[in-house]
């Protein structure tokens, strides 16, 4: 009896140490991917893009932001096929899918086939976010899917932080071979990728533990029942849910709707902009310098989102944490406007923005989970799609400051109001006492499906 308890014990441990390391990295790996694909178009903006075909700011915000609208018209789409043909599969077509669409923007000849192809990669990466959490649910345990989305979550400023030099160094370097532009090979080479990484997925994934043929049959036995007992365990959590409208009538869900609209203007402004206004600061500056320059602000948003989940854990409070985030984003941004003529400081305060705007995004997770269970589906559907709105407004509304005005300063007025903003709306919420609850709730009470839908950067 003892062998047997002690065998089960040394499957439970490998097993869990096999699919984190089996599933984890990959997933970071393909949403990694997504955002250099995303973001992509930023560097392509300021590497000869705009000049080869004749785009005002305006243009460039409005292109930029529409990616969202296919994102959010495809979302639910994607979700009801994603369920039809399975995660895995799923994942690996839309990766195919967004990375062609990546490739044949290299070709493109007109403004109206940019727009289009903007919209069509919305469209592809509108399914990716959920695939991926669907996916952890076959493989892990309810208890643990925060830290396991937590995992890949710190993709996009990585992403961001490694693809500005490597998107300048393509874009000067690569520079008419074969006689196309360098930031028509940006988008080739960085579409080769997600195509390749498509075609992997199939063979490198399974979709559930019993076909794993990296598992031991010890471990898959482990496995299987301990998902099994787990969703037995979720069944009989579940609430009565409330009737549709009651979610509309929510001010809760309101305010955390507006919280992530603004949040994302801030968000995007960045991620679409960042680039510009750091080559608006000075006329000497080379695109490879711009890009060494871009990384250093995603970097430290990077260090700064898990450190401050980490501190947000730790002492249990959420508001703070969250609304200090979006806050110090703002200030930074109003620094860096004030402080132009100093490009040196004004980046400092570009960094200062960034690391405002990644450390919001932990312990925005857990504040959503604060919303009333019986309206949570519809509730936070609703806070996550007008959310993503706030990624096309925010871009397309720096464009059209930008060619108004003839410069970003503005622009970096515009992105601090939206984010202190996002701070003010989040301290309203310190009444909650849901939220201060929450806030102390451990890991294991989090379901996965109140995270998934909030997530305001998927």
């Amino acid at each position: 009896m003892r062998e047997d308890v002690l065998m089960m014990t040394e499957a439970k441990q490998s097993a869990l140490k096999k699919v984190t390391w089996h599933i984890l990295p990959y997933l970071f790996i393909i949403y990694f991917i997504a955002f250099l694909d995303r973001s992509s178009i930023t560097y392509a903006s300021i590497g000869g893009m705009d000049k080869d075909l004749g785009l005002t700011a305006t243009t460039y915000g409005f292109i930029a932001g529409i990616f969202f609208i296919g994102y959010f018209l495809f979302g639910i789409p994607g979700n009801m096929m994603l369920e039809k043909i399975g995660a895995r599969r799923w994942m690996a077509f839309i990766l195919v899918f967004w990375g062609t669409v990546t490739l044949v923007t290299g070709f493109v000849a007109s403004v109206p086939m940019l727009i289009v192809l903007r919209f069509l990669l919305g469209v592809s990466e509108a399914g990716l976010f959920p695939g991926m959490t669907l996916y952890i649910t076959y493989w892990i345990r309810s208890k643990d899917r925060a830290r396991a989305i937590a995992a890949f979550m710190v993709a996009p400023p990585v992403a961001n932080s490694i693809g500005a030099p490597v998107a300048t160094w393509i874009i000067t370097q690569v520079h008419m071979a074969l006689n196309l532009e360098g930031w028509r090979w940006l988008f080739i080479i960085i579409g080769i990728p997600a195509i390749l990484m498509g075609v992997y997925t199939v063979f490198f994934l399974a979709d559930k533990p019993n076909t794993a043929k990296w598992l031991t049959a010890d471990e898959k036995s482990w496995l299987e029942k301990a998902l099994a007992d787990d969703v037995k365990q979720e069944s009989e959590k579940k609430v009565i849910k409330a009737p549709f409208v009651d979610a509309f009538k929510d001010a809760k869900i309101w305010k955390m709707t507006g919280i992530n609209f603004f949040y994302c203007i801030g968000l995007y402004g960045i991620t679409f902009w960042m680039p510009q206004m750091v080559k608006s600061l000075s006329s000497s500056l080379t695109t490879m310098q711009v890009g060494l320059i871009s990384a250093i602000p995603y970097l430290l948003g990077a260090v700064a989102l898990v450190i401050n989940g980490q501190w947000s854990d730790r002492s249990g409070e959420r508001i703070w944490h969250t609304a200090g985030g979006a806050l110090l984003g703002g200030l930074g941004f109003i620094g860096a406007a004030l402080t132009t003529s100093v490009p040196v400081m004004s980046v400092g305060f570009i960094c200062l923005s960034a690391i405002g705007v990644y450390a919001y995004s932990g312990p925005y997770w857990a504040i959503t989970t604060t919303v009333d269970p019986r309206i949570a589906a519809v509730g936070l559907g609703i806070v996550n799609a007008v959310g993503n709105f706030g990624g096309f407004f925010g871009p397309y509304a720096i464009g059209w400051l930008k060619s108004a005005t003839g410069s970003t300063t503005v622009g970096m007025y515009f992105l601090a109001g939206a984010l202190i903003i996002t701070g003010l709306i989040v301290l309203s919420l310190h009444s909650s006492k849901s939220a201060t609850q929450t806030a102390k709730t451990s890991d294991e009470e989090v379901t996965a499906d109140a995270e998934t839908q909030s997530h305001p950067i998927n």
